[in-house]
């Protein structure tokens, strides 16, 4: 079943687009009853060791901007640590209930938010390099990222988008390395923390890699808009499922 659940995350992500931390907590929670915490540190994880897999691709052909990626990781890694501490918090506390509404309204609406931009047109690129101010908003998207897994590719493409010149190349590779950070340093705080299953995420990570496989064979002979918004619409559903989780 988990290997199966790695292969299916991995195909979607090579087909759509769709990124791994968006899926996997979620589905980790619903379909195995995995906790929350131990959820999100998985995902975490497993996220981090699939961007691994295509960093180094964007990076030798150049398309990675480093100026810009630093000024993202300035705010995004504090961002992770305040999200991971307040993960760890309600753990702790009495207040299950709320952390399943919490992460199940962050998955909901980051899928929400993806399908928006499914239909709308990309914005106009910046008449102005404003990367300085970028760490400001690096850091509530490193926040979700620590307490929900998700986020990160959405948001981060939008970010730069909005307020670099970079190519569209340049953005995928950039978002890419920015997301490959927070998952990284989301995934030590959690593993540190105890909040993983090491077995679960190594069958996940079999499944995973036979998926993207598959997927990037398959990319480009499937028609990749319906089945991302097929997929979004149930993200959707599962985080209100989540979020109304008992």
């Amino acid at each position: 079943m988990e290997i199966a659940l790695g292969f299916a995350i991995a195909l979607a992500i090579s087909l759509t687009g769709v990124g791994a931390g968006t899926m996997t907590t979620p589905l980790l929670i619903l379909l195995l009853g995995i906790s929350p915490p131990t959820a999100v540190g998985t995902a975490l994880a497993f996220g981090a060791i699939v961007k691994v897999a295509s960093v180094p691709v964007y990076a030798a052909r150049r398309q990675v901007n480093l100026r810009v990626l630093g000024w993202l990781l300035v705010g995004g890694i504090p961002g992770v640590l305040v999200g991971s501490l307040a993960l760890d918090r309600l753990k702790r506390g009495p207040h299950q209930g709320a952390l399943y509404a919490v992460l199940g309204c962050l998955i909901a609406a980051t899928a929400v938010y993806r399908l928006y931009r499914v239909f709308k047109p990309a914005p106009p690129r910046p008449d102005r390099d404003r990367v300085r101010l970028l760490p400001w908003f690096a850091l509530p998207i490193g926040a979700e990222v620590g307490f929900s897994s998700a986020g990160a590719g959405a948001l981060g493409s939008l970010l730069l988008l909005s307020m670099t010149p970079l190519t569209a190349v340049e953005v995928i590779g950039t978002d890419l390395c920015f997301g490959l950070g927070l998952a990284a340093t989301g995934s030590i705080i959690q593993v540190g923390a105890g909040n993983y299953d090491g077995a679960l995420l190594l069958k996940l990570v079999i499944g995973g890699l036979v998926g993207a496989i598959t997927g990037s064979a398959l990319a480009g002979r499937i028609a990749q808009r319906p089945l991302r918004v097929a997929l979004l619409v149930v993200l959707i559903v599962l985080g209100c499922r989540l979020a109304l989780h008992p």
